[in-house]
């Protein structure tokens, strides 16, 4: 197993106090490895899950030649060289074939789904011709082999359907269930512990003291876990105690895969986390060159991976988005684990230096046919507000300058993710 210390000793210029965003998610992805625990389960339990092992066909998908229309199945050559007349010989039905072969002049009446007679290679939809009892006319302009679906056409036996790696969506699920399959392979689910740190902090339902404030972190990561199917462990509010803190961390990294704390890392905060790390683990850094979440930590606490947050509540969100999510979909074995940037005309001026990523929070809309973006307000990194409010991250990158209304900019549409 490569250490963390391995990997950062690659790094040219490493700062652990302020390394750019894509260097902190290289160091990340290069130290998290998958799970390994894999389990059988009934294919509607594949739901959210993640395959373990590729899926290969067992089936031709289609089993047969069928028909992709209503219509007349008909033999090709007999309407190639333009009109023709033919006799209806019998019909075919989805699920129940006609049994007889087809010769030259014939034609058997068809149904969308319904395996195409022996003979036949072409279906002429039925809006197309003129019926008069079983004698059917076939208009010139018909296309030899049109509207047939052919076998295999969508899956070959033996050949891949799903990669190993894939989320399970419905549409994943329905194609398992294509292929007749019972049950699959896919990785256990991931365990993840987490907590929030702070004297200040109340959990719902007790009373608040001055100075207090409600634990608004421990709700919106359990969300975000929750969205991304992991095994959660909440662990509540742990008070700055570093008996309490130790405590709280050997259980947090015996019983998960991944370890999560809110609060703790800022410099000057009553925090013992760094102390607690040099004792139970390694840390790869301690900041990121981003805005909001700058007190960001990465590294090991035992045997579990660690991930230490700001307290700030749209900063726990904004870190978790852009370095957990990829991370614990790695471990997942998930491949497709980094979101996508789309570019979009931006109505809001926006003032910033190069040297630091910043993560606005926007509001994409279309008007008048075109998709714009706009700054939900105020952009503090306690303004819980903002993150409801916003559909999309308007993304400013590490050496990009100030933004002037007009600018095109790119944005991560948050939807489904928060």
């Amino acid at each position: 197993m490569t250490t963390l210390e391995q990997i950062v000793s690659c790094i040219s210029d490493y700062d652990p106090n302020a390394l750019p965003v894509d260097c902190a998610n290289r160091i990340i992805r290069d130290f998290v490895t998958p799970v390994t625990g894999i389990e059988k389960v009934s294919i509607r339990s594949t739901l959210g899950r993640v395959l373990a092992e590729d899926v290969m066909s067992t089936i031709d998908v289609p089993a047969h030649d069928n028909s992709a229309m209503d219509g007349w199945a008909v033999r090709g050559e007999d309407i190639a060289k333009g009109a023709a007349t033919l006799t209806e010989i019998g019909t075919a039905f989805a699920g129940r074939a006609f049994g007889n072969r087809v010769s030259a002049g014939e034609c058997v009446r068809i149904m969308t789904g319904a395996v195409m007679p022996e003979g036949t290679d072409t279906v002429v939809i039925q809006e197309m011709v003129k019926a008069e009892g079983k004698r059917i006319a076939v208009p010139a302009g018909q296309e030899p082999g049109q509207h047939r679906r052919l076998a295999g056409e969508d899956l070959k036996k033996g050949s891949p359907a799903l990669s190993g790696g894939t989320l399970v969506r419905p549409a994943e699920l329905g194609l398992l269930a294509s292929l007749g399959l019972a049950e699959v392979r896919v990785r256990r689910r991931l365990r993840v512990a987490f907590f929030s740190t702070g004297d200040e902090l109340r959990s719902v339902g007790e009373p608040l003291r001055e100075g207090q404030v409600y634990d608004s972190n421990r709700y919106t990561l359990w969300g975000m876990l929750q969205r991304l199917g992991c095994e959660v462990i909440d662990m509540g509010v742990v008070r700055d105690d570093p008996a309490e803190l130790e405590t709280a961390f050997r259980n947090a990294a015996a019983n998960a895969d991944a370890v999560i704390t809110s609060g703790g890392v800022s410099v000057g905060e009553a925090d013992f986390t760094r102390e607690l790390m040099a004792k139970l683990g390694e840390v790869a850094f301690w900041t990121v060159a981003m805005r909001p979440g700058r007190p960001m930590a990465f590294g090991r606490v035992q045997n579990a991976v660690f991930f230490g947050l700001p307290g700030n509540p749209v900063a726990v969100m904004v870190t978790f988005l852009h370095f957990v999510r990829g991370g614990l979909l790695a471990m997942m074995g998930r491949r497709d684990t980094d979101l996508p940037l789309v570019q979009v005309r931006c109505e809001s001026p926006m003032r910033k230096k190069p040297g630091r990523t910043e993560y606005q929070r926007g509001i994409l809309a279309q008007k008048d046919g075109t998709w714009t973006v706009k700054l939900t307000g105020s952009q503090g990194s306690g303004i819980l507000r903002s993150m409801a409010e916003a559909n999309c991250f308007i993304v400013l990158g590490h050496e990009q300058g100030s933004v002037q209304a007009g600018d095109v900019v790119q944005v991560m549409v948050m939807d489904g993710l928060v």
